[in-house]
């Protein structure tokens, strides 16, 4: 099932993110929604908070992703659930980055180029892995969605500025996308 994506400005996105257990109500359930969401919407990564669920869960798939001078490493699909980044090294280099919850905007994130997380599978299997490149960087953006930050905040002040009243007709719902959102209402 097709689930809604939450909007910029809707409380859940600024969240950190509670663990999941074993336990968790239909998690199969939930994943296959998360991965036809995240395809129906051209996305390559969705986190929970972006489907109103304050847990530590994001899906991510980059194997569709050709290798170039940026992207040497293979994609993957996984899931990753209660993940904590463990390193985040090298020199951090700029590349354009947009989000499923913030449709329409785009802008320069600097991230580190490799990175060493911990998370558990769909299993709750445990992993330590390490990531470098696109997939890295898709990694460190739906992490950051577990850890209540969007890309937005991440951008450069004059970036900030320019996009300001963008960010604000998503907020109120001034926005048409090809794919379901759920804005917050300030009543």
């Amino acid at each position: 099932m097709i689930l809604p994506i939450y909007a910029y400005g809707h409380p859940v996105l600024k969240k950190v993110a509670a663990p999941v257990g074993p336990d968790y109500p239909e998690l199969e359930t939930l994943l296959a929604n998360m991965w036809e969401t995240m395809y129906h919407a051209d996305g390559v990564g969705l986190a929970a908070p972006q489907i109103g669920l304050p847990i530590r869960l994001f899906v991510v798939d980059t194997t569709h992703l050709k290798e170039d001078k940026e992207n040497k490493a293979p994609g993957v699909k996984k899931v990753f659930l209660n993940a904590q980044m463990l390193d985040e090294t090298g020199q951090p280099w700029a590349m354009e980055e947009g989000c499923l919850s913030i449709p329409r905007i785009r802008g320069d994130v600097e991230r580190p180029p490799h990175i060493r997380i911990r998370y558990q599978d769909e299993t709750f299997t445990e992993f330590e892995e390490t990531y470098e490149g696109y997939t890295a960087r898709v990694i460190q953006h739906e992490y950051d969605h577990i850890q209540g930050v969007l890309f937005t905040e991440k951008l450069k002040p004059l970036k900030k500025r320019l996009i300001q009243r963008k960010l604000d007709d998503i907020r109120q719902g001034k926005i048409h996308t090809d794919y379901k959102m759920r804005f917050f209402q300030v009543r």
